[in-house]
């Protein structure tokens, strides 16, 4: 659903401005229009034109959904649409198809708030004994971090919680995106270990990445992720699509792999 808003579109540009922690000279200039005229946005005094908000949401980087919320408050129609996953066509092939190309190895897709909404079978096997949320979709990260969830089971716990954290605020500081402060509220609120050092079975010369050190009935494995999304979307699901790819870090963790996948555990 598009998001939407009784703000004035002149209160929206400024707010994305000093989000992205821009000056109104610096706008002005890279948007093409005078100081004067962004300070007269801001201020309600001028309404921007159709092409003036395409412009000012290119130059902030402003998410679809967001876009669709500042043509609405400056009196257009939204310009982006929004379908279903399940109707995404090209773009849900490419996904799917990284997904099963990627294996041996864990894979999935999920939304802006990190709601699951694809996987590979090597993802499943991580996510099948993982209680699912009592309603709406799965949360990986819910499902990662909840004590009930795969917490028991990570090894470098407070590493790696840390490092969820921090992504989780940088995600809602770039995109603003509904339901992620209470997200990033609810995985603070969890029981936090007493030590940020990894538990035993951290390795002290993880120096290029954090790695996800899980336990597992096939023993120990360390793995390490990369994140993909679309180049230039224009639909709103598409926009705050991220598949994210799990490699092995060590020989032992892609053996186990392969040797997981091959018996269909």
């Amino acid at each position: 659903m598009t998001t939407t808003t009784t703000e004035p579109v002149g209160v929206l540009v400024r707010r994305w401005r000093e989000r992205r922690r821009r000056s109104q000279l610096d706008v002005s200039l890279a948007a093409e229009l005078s100081t004067r005229h962004l300070s007269c946005i801001e201020t309600g005094r001028a309404n921007p034109s159709r092409d003036m908000v395409r412009r000012l949401c290119e130059e902030l980087d402003v998410p679809l959904r967001e876009r669709n919320a500042l043509y609405l408050a400056a009196g257009f129609a939204p310009v982006h649409r929004e379908r279903a996953y399940a109707d995404l066509g090209a773009a849900r092939t490419a996904v799917e198809a990284v997904l099963t190309g990627h294996e041996p190895n864990p894979a999935l897709a999920v939304n802006v708030r990190w709601e699951l909404l694809a996987a590979n079978r090597a993802m499943g096997l991580f996510l099948g004994d993982v209680t699912p949320d009592v309603t709406g979709p799965l949360n990986v990260l819910r499902a990662t971090l909840h004590p009930d969830g795969l917490a028991g089971r990570i090894r470098n716990l407070a590493q790696w919680r840390a490092h969820v954290l921090r992504r989780v605020r940088r995600q809602l500081d770039r995109t603003s995106a509904a339901g992620l402060a209470e997200l990033l509220a609810e995985l603070e609120s969890y029981p936090s270990p007493e030590s940020d050092e990894p538990r035993d079975g951290g390795s002290p010369h993880d120096d290029l990445v954090v790695p996800l050190r899980l336990s597992s009935d096939h023993g120990d494995l360390a793995l390490l992720y990369t994140t993909t999304v679309f180049g230039s979307p224009r639909d709103v699901t598409l926009d705050e699509i991220a598949i994210e790819t799990f490699f092995p870090a060590d020989a032992g963790t892609a053996a186990t792999l392969r040797a997981i996948l091959a018996g269909g555990r």
